[in-house]
């Protein structure tokens, strides 16, 4: 198998790589969301401070759904634009044995640019998730609320710095993996690689680097629920960690980790098999 052939299933030619990645991005991401989002929810509601029950429990599972979805194509689209050119720059200039660094920068760098638009969305969508908005507050009355209560950096951005340690992390787990993963494909199971095996590959990554930084996700998660002067208070990352230690044991620092694990090993396979799906289709019919 040739090298462009391994590491990209539907290989992007230069000239349509923002188009297809952006399009085959925005697919994928808005798919997953809408269909696993009930274990989003509960994941969530698992690790507020409110606790479970406070939080809503088993009940309006789907709150939040419309800024999920709303934010998950634009989101999607541009991580893989960025992933996707990034790796076709770098890979101009690397080795063989130096192509996982290129994965992990490019997947490091997409993630920053992503979570310009991600963090307020998840700031709208978690605080549905844990009902701290009665009422039919819209997703824009939430954001303004935010906005005007909290200002942008501790109110629409909320998390920022926290999202990106949690995310980045994540990515330099899952996609030089998911990339080995299809590198291989065919001299570990003797078969063409297909939207299903890369699927296969993505639910496998995704449910290994979720398993490893539910820490960070627990973190992020404390902070995007809290209010303005609580979440002056909690202070960083490994405080927070220390403090729910101290509190609930490892079980509270891994609190949510059985639905996180379920919903990225799913929603993995549905992102990464509709990403490659996407992408022959829209390959196939630019060459007609």
């Amino acid at each position: 198998m040739a090298l462009e052939e391994a590491t990209v299933a539907a290989p992007l030619g230069a000239k349509n790589i923002y188009w297809t990645s952006l399009m085959a991005g925005g697919v994928a991401g808005l798919v997953v969301d809408v269909v696993l989002f009930p274990i989003d929810t509960i994941k969530t509601r698992l690790q507020s401070e409110r606790g479970f029950v406070a939080s809503g429990g088993f009940r309006g599972v789907y709150k939040g759904l419309a800024p999920a979805a709303a934010g998950s194509a634009p989101t999607s689209a541009l991580f893989f634009c960025t992933y996707e050119s990034m790796k076709a720059h770098l890979r101009q200039y690397a080795t063989h044995d130096q192509l996982p660094y290129v994965h992990m920068m490019s997947a490091a760098v997409a993630e920053v640019v992503a979570c310009l638009i991600r963090v307020p969305i998840e700031i709208v969508k978690q605080r549905r998730q844990a009902l701290l908005h009665r009422g039919n507050a819209s997703s824009l009355e939430i954001l303004y609320g935010a906005l005007r209560k909290e200002g942008i950096r501790k109110g629409l951005y909320r998390g920022f710095g926290t999202t990106v340690m949690r995310d980045v992390p994540f990515s330099l787990i899952q996609f030089p993996l998911w990339e080995y993963f299809k590198l291989h494909w065919t001299d570990v199971t003797g078969t063409a690689l297909t939207p299903l095996s890369v699927a296969i590959c993505g639910a496998i990554s995704g449910g290994i680097a979720a398993g490893l930084t539910t820490p960070l996700d627990v973190a992020k998660t404390r902070i995007m629920l809290a209010e303005q002067l609580e979440s002056n208070r909690m202070g960083g990352m490994g405080r927070i960690l220390r403090g729910i230690y101290r509190e609930r044991g490892i079980r509270g620092v891994f609190a949510g980790f059985v639905p996180r694990v379920t919903w990225i090993t799913l929603g993995g396979a549905i992102f990464f098999g509709m990403y490659d799906l996407t992408l022959r289709f829209l390959n196939a019919n630019d060459d007609r």
